[in-house]
């Protein structure tokens, strides 16, 4: 009888012949979504697509809210989102980078904190998801399907 791939079996058999293909994709999958998610969010504050305030006006936002040096400080996150966004969805430098994006997030966390769990009240559950999965992704690497795993080396 075939496994799902963690050494238990489906309770309706026949799902493990889904299951079997799909499984090398699934942590591809769920490192490129997060990845290229977090992307427009740093084309926001660096850019202004996407109806962000640019690099101007986030360097503003950061300063009102007290992270100093905000002339620093907004390039370095909107960079982490944006560039390390486009690695972590290839796979490249992955850990350092999801790490990086971790820490991003967390900080994300405490600003939303005030406004409780949910995300359409300005609470945390948003920013604290993304951290949860970028800080799986820091201590899971790239994987199979990534440019560390091609050149063979990570960080």
């Amino acid at each position: 009888m075939a496994t799902t791939g963690n050494g238990t079996r489906p309770l309706i058999p026949i799902l493990s012949r889904l299951y079997g293909p799909f499984m090398p994709l699934a942590w591809p999958l769920i490192r490129c979504a997060t990845g290229l998610f977090l992307v427009p969010h740093g084309a926001q504050k660096l850019f202004g697509w996407f109806g962000g305030r640019g690099l101007d006006g986030t360097t503003a936002g950061f300063a009102k809210m007290g992270f100093e040096p905000a002339w620093l400080t907004a390039p370095l996150v909107g960079g982490i989102e944006f560039f390390g966004g486009l690695l972590i969805a290839v796979g490249f430098l992955t850990r350092a980078v999801a790490f990086a994006a971790a820490v991003v997030l967390a900080v994300a966390v405490t600003v939303h904190l005030p406004n409780g769990f949910f995300a359409n009240k300005g609470g945390y559950e948003y920013a604290m998801l993304w951290t949860i999965l970028c800080a799986a992704i820091a201590v899971r690497g790239g994987g199979r399907l990534s440019i560390d795993r091609a050149i063979g080396r990570e960080f």
